[in-house]
């Protein structure tokens, strides 16, 4: 699974590069983004993945935040995937929050996104093993996860099923209880059906009660957040860790 390199530039010491590769998983053409800090040659650095949040890719976080400054200085690596599959093929919807630009960090099981919609094994299973196979200097054995928004639940869900994987977590204004919220259940509806055990399988606050991890979930959310009120209501999963004994740094 080599991918091909679309373009790279240097920045900050370490040099950020843009790749396309074949999915067999989501069955169409993916793209992500790879900053590798000088300190990656000849040792090996660990390595952070980022995922964005509704309408975003892999370009919102490594052309707008500046990241690649702090990444250098502490040698660490960062991958930002896309958030969705893309193509004239793959399924999508009108709106700015269901299908492209909208996978929701889950794998859907409803018609017509099936075929495509997997980007939770796609972050979990396939880019990894690319990344691998790909980039020798990336340490494996030490990664961590984080993401805004919609980005921010599919960092949180991701380490709370994969906490071995994931040593780290952070999360900036994230959807905590998509099953709960607006764009959650119009997403959830869409991809998994009518209301189930499988939405709460993509709900932190649901997965929170069953599974506690070692790690402190950092979590920073805006007060002059437009949608605090109506998406994010943090305070659904600040009490679900508090009573459930997982370990919650949030700054509101």
């Amino acid at each position: 699974m080599q991918p091909t390199e679309v373009s790279s530039w240097q920045s900050f010491g370490g040099t950020l590069s843009v790749h396309d590769h074949e999915s067999a998983l989501q069955n169409c053409t993916m793209r992500f983004a790879v900053y590798t800090p000088s300190q990656a040659n000849p040792e090996k650095v660990p390595v952070l993945w980022y995922l964005s949040g509704l309408t975003c890719t892999w370009a919102n976080v490594m052309e707008k935040s500046g990241l690649q400054r702090a990444a250098s200085k502490h040698g660490i690596m960062i991958i930002a995937p896309d958030t969705s599959p893309r193509g004239e093929h793959v399924p999508d919807d009108e709106a700015y929050d269901l299908g492209q630009g909208a996978g929701f960090y889950l794998t859907a099981t409803q018609e017509p996104w099936a075929k495509h919609y997997k980007m939770d094994e796609y972050i979990t299973e396939e880019l990894p093993k690319v990344i691998a196979e790909n980039f020798p200097y990336a340490d494996m054995s030490r990664q961590g996860i984080f993401g805004h928004s919609m980005g921010g639940h599919g960092a949180i869900t991701l380490h709370l099923k994969h906490p071995d994987v994931y040593k780290s977590c952070s999360a900036f204004s994230p959807i905590t209880s998509p099953a709960q919220v607006p764009w959650g259940q119009k997403a959830f509806g869409a991809y998994l059906g009518a209301p189930s055990v499988a939405w709460e399988q993509y709900d932190a606050t649901e997965l929170v009660k069953e599974r506690q991890t070692k790690a402190t979930i950092l979590v920073d959310t805006g007060t002059a957040d437009t949608f605090l009120e109506r998406e994010l209501k943090p305070e659904i999963f600040t009490e679900a860790c508090a009573k459930h004994g997982q370990r919650l740094d949030y700054n509101l």
